[in-house]
């Protein structure tokens, strides 16, 4: 069992589904040299510059380069550098990628993968380099959403990505690229769509994705210190989602506190509460509760970064807070 860092596991997972199928290709600004966050490290050595292309500094172009290739019979794997800059490409991500295989009747599938660093990294990348926005792709049917927490989920998940018929978005959390992590030897392969326990509990349920699942990890540990268990429930996938293993927690903890790095406002967060609402209002036995980041900018400053963004201190005032403010289930249900 090897170790391997969340970057080297995004090259990992790509040399080993090019080694694969030969039409898997990889474009972006800078991919040849290994990019700016050193995650494609020697796959043009390794496959050629037949298949590893380097791309002018134009979202646009890469998003649409590697749409017309994934049409011609390729599938792509696109880098934009930022998730930020999704910003200038959007009409080709949200209006094309998105709808080509609907609008076609199926006729035309689009096999491609456009991976993109995600999140405050804790370096000051401020309000255009460092925001979480796996809310925007949420809002576009037509795409498949992945934000993986761990080196072990890079690997398997990016690896199914590549293997999805439809267009998946791969969210890569900056603070996660240097985190390291035991492997097992072989193949990897973790199909989207299915949520994982990271720890269970009994006390209340903690929804989390990406980074806050270590976060989240972090809480947990504090709590039970308090008397209180926690389970962890990492999504993996916001579409497909899986809200099924939301509410087998649910049903089981009738608490429920979702922490996500999106701002709050109409954040994936909404969604799960939501679905909760109208599918576990039974079994809750108290409010649903969301920690988020704010509704601001990202500063640029550590001091204001750390306000904004969610920790493991403001999450486990919110589960004390929510546990202490309801009574348990067993109670309730008088056993």
């Amino acid at each position: 069992m090897a170790e391997l860092t969340y970057r080297n596991a995004v090259a990992a997972a790509l040399a080993q589904e090019m080694a694969r199928d030969e039409r898997v290709v990889l474009l972006g600004e800078d991919v040849a040299c290994g990019g700016v966050f050193k995650t494609t490290l020697g796959l043009q050595e390794r496959f050629g510059a037949e298949r590893v292309w380097d791309t002018p500094i134009s979202e646009q172009a890469i998003v649409g380069a590697a749409m017309g290739a994934a049409m011609a019979g390729l599938r792509p794997v696109a880098e934009i550098m930022f998730s930020d800059f999704y910003a200038t490409c959007w009409d080709h991500v949200a209006n094309e990628v998105a709808k080509t295989r609907y609008m076609t009747g199926g006729q035309v599938t689009m096999p491609l993968v456009l991976r993109s660093a995600n999140g405050a990294g804790g370096m000051g990348f401020g309000a255009q380099h460092g925001q979480s926005l796996e809310n925007w792709a949420m809002c576009v049917p037509g795409l498949k959403i992945v934000s993986p927490a761990s080196p072990v989920e890079m690997f398997g998940l990016l690896a199914a990505a590549i293997r999805d018929n439809d267009p998946v978005m791969v969210f890569e959390h900056k603070a996660l690229y240097a985190s390291k992590e035991d492997c097992p030897p072989g193949e990897q392969l973790i199909p989207l769509g299915q949520a994982r326990t990271v720890r269970e509990g009994r006390d209340v349920t903690l929804v989390a994705l990406s980074i806050t699942v270590g976060i989240c990890v972090k809480a947990a540990a504090q709590l039970a210190a308090a008397g209180i268990d926690a389970e962890i429930l990492d999504l993996r996938c916001l579409v497909p989602l899986d809200a099924a293993s939301v509410l087998r927690s649910v049903q089981k903890t009738g608490r429920v506190v979702i922490v996500e790095e999106n701002p709050g406002q109409l954040g994936w967060g909404a969604s799960i509460a939501a679905i909760l609402a109208e599918e576990a209002w039974g079994h809750l036995t108290a409010p649903v509760i969301r920690v988020s980041a704010g509704n601001v900018p990202l500063p640029v400053a550590s001091e204001l970064e750390a306000e904004v963004l969610v920790s493991p201190a403001r999450v486990v005032s919110a589960v004390t807070a929510l546990c202490r403010g309801s009574q348990s289930k067993t109670d309730q249900r008088g056993g």
